[in-house]
């Protein structure tokens, strides 16, 4: 969350390049937010609140992710009208207001967290939808906590006149696609305890994508 490009302070409009930070010998720091550009050009944003050592770097070869203890911390999205996607991420998705910056960008959160999501117009107010055949987010997913959080925003979805595009039973997971009002894809699911997902003999996950019980849904 913390830094100029996120709060747009810095607005060159080029993206940003990657910069690694160092530190020590043998021993890989990073003291601050580091944002780059990857190919398709969709901003990138890294940040810890504690430094890493190497010590802390596990490779393939110890049989773990090199992210291991990483997890997604938030999106931000570029949006044509501000109170409109507060609206949804808020009434619809059920997200928090937990910061604006005045009629510019906001931030919104679930259980006390700083921001799941951020919603900016600094280049987008009142821009159109990407064009298809253009590269950007395919879909944000947000996990719902159980199945009858899930069912709860099905409902809201309904009330506020929202269409789905799909929604999915994937073995590990159950899952709704619906678009933002940016156009953006988005999916809402819930997992699966662990011992549940579907596996092959040999142990690899077998995701699959079936028809979702949405009356089950609704009835959870």
């Amino acid at each position: 969350m913390a830094g100029n490009r996120e709060f747009g302070a810095a607005r060159s409009g080029r993206a940003p390049q990657y910069r690694p930070e160092t530190g020590g010998t043998g021993s890989r720091q990073i003291e601050k937010p580091v944002a780059f550009a990857p190919p398709d050009a969709s901003g990138i944003f890294l940040a810890a609140t504690t430094p890493h050592t190497g010590e802390a770097a596990v490779t393939h070869e110890q049989g773990r992710s090199r992210a291991a203890g990483v997890s997604v911390g938030h999106v931000h999205l570029k949006v044509a009208d501000l109170e409109r996607s507060i609206r949804f991420y808020s009434e619809v998705l059920g997200f928090e207001v937990t910061q604006r910056i005045g009629d510019s960008a906001a931030f919104l959160g679930a259980d006390g967290y700083h921001h799941h999501v951020g919603l900016n117009i600094w280049e987008s107010r009142s821009g159109s939808r990407p064009a298809p055949g253009t590269t950007g987010l395919y879909h944000v997913a947000f996990l719902y906590p159980d199945r009858a959080a899930l069912g709860d925003v099905l409902r809201r979805l309904r009330e506020h006149g929202i269409p789905l595009e799909g929604a999915a039973d994937h073995g590990v997971s159950e899952a709704l696609y619906l678009r933002d009002p940016d156009g953006n894809g988005v999916e809402l699911y819930r997992d699966r305890p662990r011992e549940e997902w579907p596996r092959g003999t040999d142990g690899a996950l077998q995701m699959f994508t079936r028809p979702l019980d949405v009356r089950g849904l609704l009835d959870a």
